[in-house]
């Protein structure tokens, strides 16, 4: 969990200094009084533009001197975490009883602008440079937004966009893959548009990048999906819709060679047209038989919010700790029955963000800091 949040010029706070308890973070204060930007900026402790995916000049303060950071201190490992988490502060030494006794310091995570480079993000951990990648390696972070009520039947981009958030929290190595598959497509793209024809030796190495890491992708996908299957299968019967899910597109298998094939078809279309980056997340309604897309909006919502209670779950499980959830104006959006079941499921489940107009509306919430935020 985060031990503490600190804000600089982020979004409409000048500053910000928050000491947030186990289980429930919860922020209620008037529409515009910059609750979603807190959790915007909780959310930018994992790779990525956070849950708006906003440009990283828009996050910076108007008011501001252009730049903007977000701290975090994370509560201290357990001893039999230390090995390979990097932490930086450990000693030991024999208590009374003669075992031994493990003094840990926290971890600061940090990351942000300067007003010299408003787009070029910075990422410090314990005060040393590290990539935006390797945020993943320490948290899991999962988040809904009002915007997302409509994921099912949006572009399959906003799934895909989904997915790789489920398949990050499991596997932190997911975020490199991404941004290698991407930049070689994006060079391969460049490539086929040029007038006087592509290197075809060029071509081949970027086709062999897009191959190595899109399969890597494809297969992270596939494992992610099967285990959060399972999950779904077995989650309790109440309130929340229970979802079953597959992921759809072509196996990426021989991806090199679907590529040297789909040159020509490529180069006219201007675009990749086959790959992972076509994938799509399919959602059903167990129950009914039914395309999550042709569901009403409340089944929609329910099961999304069963898509990620069985998320949660399997990330304690593989990670042997819970992710933060992030959950904007969800209780809104619920009535008293749901609400309380949702809680309910969350309890106990890590710490978990949520925002509202009204702090009546998390009346039910077990171990809680309630913030007003004004």
């Amino acid at each position: 969990m985060l031990a503490r949040l600190t804000l600089t010029d982020f979004r409409n706070h000048a500053g910000l200094d928050l000491r947030p308890g186990p289980g429930f973070v919860c922020l209620h204060g008037q529409n515009g009084a910059g609750k979603t930007n807190i959790l915007e900026s909780v959310s930018m402790l994992a790779p990525g533009r956070g849950l708006r995916g906003a440009a990283l000049s828009e996050m910076a303060r108007s008011e501001g001197p252009g730049g903007w950071s977000v701290s975090a201190n994370l509560s201290p490992f357990s001893p039999s975490q230390v090995e390979g988490h990097g932490a930086t502060s450990a000693s030991t030494s024999l208590g009374t009883n003669g075992e031994a006794v493990f003094a840990i310091s926290e971890t600061v995570l940090g990351t942000g602008t300067l007003a010299t480079a408003p787009e070029r993000r910075v990422v410090r951990i314990n005060g040393a440079s590290a990539s935006v990648n390797s945020l993943a390696e320490w948290l899991a972070i999962l988040w809904l937004t009002p915007a997302m009520d409509r994921l099912f039947s949006g572009p399959a981009s906003d799934r895909r966009r989904f997915l790789d958030r489920l398949v990050l929290a499991l596997e932190p190595g997911h975020a490199h893959h991404a941004a290698r598959y991407d930049a070689a497509m994006r060079a391969r793209n460049k490539l086929l548009a040029e007038p006087d024809g592509a290197d075809p030796e060029w071509l081949s190495a970027l086709e062999a990048g897009m191959a190595e890491h899109g399969e890597a992708l494809a297969a992270a996908r596939a494992r992610t999906v099967a285990g959060l299957g399972e999950m779904l299968a077995a989650a309790p019967e109440d309130l929340f819709a229970k979802g079953a899910i597959a992921l759809e597109g072509a196996e990426q298998a021989g991806l090199a060679a679907m590529l040297r094939a789909n040159r020509g078809h490529d180069a006219a279309a201007g675009r990749t047209t086959e790959g992972p980056h076509r994938q799509d997340l399919a959602v059903t309604h167990a129950a009914k038989r039914q395309p999550a897309a042709r569901c009403s909006t409340g089944e929609q919502k329910a099961l999304l919010l069963g898509l990620v209670l069985a998320h949660a779950a399997l990330v304690t499980e593989r990670r042997g700790a819970p992710p933060l959830l992030l959950l904007d104006e969800v209780a809104a959006h619920l009535d008293p029955g749901r609400r309380a079941a949702l809680f309910e499921r969350l309890e106990g489940r890590g710490q978990v963000w949520m925002t509202a107009t009204e702090a009546a509306l998390f009346e039910g919430v077990g171990q809680a800091t309630m913030v007003h935020v004004a």
